[in-house]
């Protein structure tokens, strides 16, 4: 049955609160399951406007995940500071290291913070580069893994 796009979108967030989908062809089945009629591109379109992010855990595995927005900043407003801040991302023992461009730490911070990632901890921003504290190495890869995809997807995007 073809819906509302507000329905549709809160089909996808019911979705992938309560699955783990790691492909957008899951997404889109996982629709269809439901008698919904979408296609592909109104899904990644849908992907794009909702903030959703692809993270990886600490198994490696990557599966998508609902950004959690704090106040009413946009999602796709959020992830859009934090990918044209970030500039590097590297791990030190449980630490996440991203640098940013000059002036830009504090909002990519704070962009990090409202994706509220799990695993991490706390962050800590100085003027090119925020800390972020995170319970383990494994944690940390992860997490700068999702970092360093997130902002390729992001870049690759506009």
């Amino acid at each position: 049955m073809k819906m509302a796009k507000n329905e549709r979108q809160e089909s996808i967030l019911r979705l992938i609160r309560s699955k783990d989908i790691c492909t957008q062809e899951e997404l889109v089945s996982e629709l269809v399951a439901q008698d919904l009629i979408v296609t592909q591109a109104t899904v990644s379109r849908d992907i794009k406007d909702l903030g959703i992010i692809k993270v990886t855990s600490v198994s490696g595995t990557s599966k998508y995940s609902v950004l959690d927005r704090t106040g009413d900043a946009a999602p796709g407003r959020l992830l859009n500071v934090f990918s044209q801040s970030v500039i590097g991302c590297e791990c030190a023992m449980h630490l996440v290291i991203i640098k940013t461009l000059p002036g830009m730490a504090q909002a990519a911070a704070s962009a990090l913070d409202s994706i509220r990632l799990q695993g991490v901890i706390g962050s800590i921003a100085g003027d090119d580069t925020v800390f972020v504290a995170t319970p383990s190495q494994e944690d940390a890869a992860a997490i700068a893994q999702t970092i360093r995809d997130m902002n390729a997807r992001l870049n690759s995007d506009t």
